[in-house]
């Protein structure tokens, strides 16, 4: 089965919102044709039980998407962080070992951000993560060359702790981004919506005194967070996006570097 996300993210959203406002349309017109009878205080505890249920459906699914939206934006951070102290301490080693390495750095920090126009995330370029690696690994042929000259010098002990923390810093990052939320909690999501909505507008159908006007905008509300909640859930697609600018300074600083 394919991933929810591999689908056009406004498609997602906009067949869900039209199963759920179809739903609040079908309720509506059941409860109609239900004639004699008038909205019971059952519905109506019936229609508050579902209505909290919704609720507690979209606060949890809503917690989780920030959630990951933080974690995600704190591993920019820490890999930008790891990436400009290992150029720091790069510029401790001799010649030509410093040079390169601080090349290699620039570059690496680079493909963090050229992907950044495509509107996907990190994780999903393998291209990307495998230019990485190779990067990773070039810079432990310059680690291996200088302790194969002198395995007792001091910058090339820290070069590699900050090498070490610069590569953990890359799995966790593209941890955080292939955990997405899923997707049976954002399939649950829109049923009990559609569920909710449409006993709602059964119970308005029954009272002669109610309209669905009110049913249709709690609709509305309920398909506004969440395409909030997939807004967040996605780093690089719609409104709400991660930003590169811890990521986009470490290069510069990088680039400033002058002896």
């Amino acid at each position: 089965m394919e991933h929810l996300y591999d689908y056009l993210f406004i498609a997602i959203f906009l067949i869900g919102s039209a199963i759920v406002f179809v739903a609040c349309e079908f309720g509506w017109r059941l409860g109609l044709r239900t004639k004699g009878h008038s909205a019971s205080g059952n519905i109506s505890a019936l229609e508050q039980s579902l209505l909290g249920l919704l609720a507690l459906m979209v606060g949890f699914t809503f917690l989780m998407a920030l959630t990951r939206f933080e974690s995600r934006r704190e591993a920019v951070l820490n890999e930008a962080n790891a990436i400009g102290t290992t150029a720091l301490r790069a510029r401790l080693l001799p010649e030509p070992n410093r040079a390169e390495s601080l090349k290699l750095l620039r570059e690496y920090a680079q493909i963090r951000i050229e992907y950044i126009p495509t509107g996907k995330s990190f994780a999903e370029l393998p291209d990307l993560i495998e230019r990485s690696n190779n990067i990773q690994s070039a810079l432990w042929e310059q680690v291996k060359a200088l302790s194969a000259k002198d395995s007792n010098m001091v910058p090339t002990g820290l070069f590699i702790q900050a090498l070490n923390e610069l590569i953990d810093n890359q799995g966790r990052r593209l941890s955080a981004l292939r955990n997405d939320i899923p997707d049976v909690v954002l399939l649950s999501l829109f049923g009990i919506a559609a569920v909710s909505c449409g006993f709602a507008g059964y119970a308005s159908g029954l009272d002669p005194l109610r309209t669905r006007l009110p049913v249709f905008i709690t609709a509305f509300l309920v398909c506004g967070v969440v395409f909030l909640i997939l807004d967040l859930d996605r780093p690089n697609r719609g409104f709400v996006t991660i930003s590169q600018q811890p990521m986009i300074d470490t290069i510069a600083s990088i680039s400033a570097f002058k002896d």
